[in-house]
């Protein structure tokens, strides 16, 4: 029975389509079709919380048409885990936020994890989304890249390179056990990065791209099964 998983990336932009299919399909399980796409009409990043409103209006009509299409499960592809609450009240289908999906898997990496995401304004939705989903006692600290999602499509390559100073860093400063990239484009550029022959840090790095991904496979397996 195939399996049919929509990563949404939640942006009015194409930029980000290739690279997260890039480096995220070969994960698929066998029997899993993983479409990645966009939304139409929107603002083209969520650096800041107006346009995250905006985003997220949209990507609620984007995951009911999901499950229209036929659609299994739908992850909502940015790790402010945007309208995932609310779009499960809304369908029947399992509905994915990646940085839910890191937590959800962490205890079996490590017992606790520092965050390391892209920028300071971002930040501070991630340090609320740790105590929404109780995981202040296991998240360490947060440390970021600064980088914006818009500039890091077009140097993968330097992103990457700051992924492995900061979290050496992290892991040091905190004593965390393990790492969540706790932002879809970061994650892609450092798994672009391994992809061509990088050398993976010493430490979990949790992707939450593949995070997202095994659970959504996992719960519409689940579902299909009834």
């Amino acid at each position: 029975m195939i399996r049919k998983i929509n990563f949404i990336n939640p942006f009015g932009t194409t930029a980000y389509d290739a690279l997260i299919q890039e480096t995220l399909s070969h994960y698929a399980m066998e029997g899993t079709r993983l479409d990645v796409t966009h939304l139409e009409g929107c603002p083209a990043d969520m650096d800041y919380f107006y346009p995250k409103h905006v985003v997220e209006a949209s990507l609620l009509d984007a995951i009911k048409q999901s499950e229209e299409d036929g659609y299994d499960a739908v992850i909502s592809g940015c790790c402010y885990d945007p309208a995932v609450m609310v779009a499960r009240e809304l369908v029947d289908i399992p509905v994915v936020g990646p940085f839910e999906a890191c937590l959800s898997v962490l205890s079996y990496y490590g017992r606790t994890a520092v965050i390391v995401t892209d920028h300071v304004k971002a930040g501070s939705q991630m340090k609320d989304n740790v105590k929404l989903y109780g995981a202040s006692d296991r998240v360490l600290g947060l440390d970021v890249i600064n980088w914006y999602v818009r500039d890091m499509v077009n140097d993968t390559e330097a992103v990457a390179r700051d992924v492995i100073d900061v979290t050496a860093k992290s892991v040091k400063r905190t004593d965390a056990e393990a790492v969540i990239l706790n932002c879809t484009i970061i994650a892609a550029s450092y798994q672009k990065y391994l992809m061509q022959g990088g050398k993976p840090a010493p430490f979990p790095i949790l992707n939450p791209n593949l995070m997202a991904l095994t659970m959504a496979e996992s719960l519409a397996h689940l579902r299909q099964k009834g």
